[in-house]
């Protein structure tokens, strides 16, 4: 249960944030906005390792496979296209597909067994589910 509430107010939080970022943009520029959410990141997370616990640093560096600590990189590049998408799309279309691509792309990771993900196998009704997600962005465009 605590899993659900935990990534329902992830969405809800990618959702506002995608339209706080816009908003940022449209009074500056995409890279600028871009910047800051990151730094503003930064500091978040220095705040929080600092109020619990502060495990080493020093163990990022034996991380592997190397390309896993491209997080940020990535990071930088969904707001870029959220603030893109929400910019032309609006706030809930742009939401639709980007849950729908998280789907697809999540599910194709579990069942090819990517980034060292324990393989789950093909699941007709997992897919059924996707396709069903699609349809109802279909319907939403209508």
């Amino acid at each position: 249960m605590w899993g659900i509430l935990i990534a329902l107010l992830s969405g809800a939080l990618m959702s506002i944030q995608g339209v706080f970022n816009t908003e940022v943009t449209r009074q500056s520029s995409i890279w600028v906005s871009a910047g800051w959410v990151q730094l503003t990141a930064f500091v978040t997370c220095l705040v929080m390792w600092l109020l619990t616990g502060r495990p080493e640093v020093q163990g990022i560096w034996q991380v592997r496979p190397w390309y896993m600590l491209s997080g940020g990189v990535i990071g930088a590049l969904i707001t870029w296209t959220v603030i893109r998408s929400v910019e032309s799309l609006g706030p809930a279309r742009s939401a639709l597909l980007i849950v729908v691509a998280q789907i697809a792309v999540a599910y194709g990771i579990e069942v090819f067994g990517l980034f060292g993900v324990e393989k789950s196998g093909w699941e007709w009704k997992k897919a059924i589910g996707a396709l069903t997600a699609v349809i109802g962005i279909i319907i939403f465009q209508k």
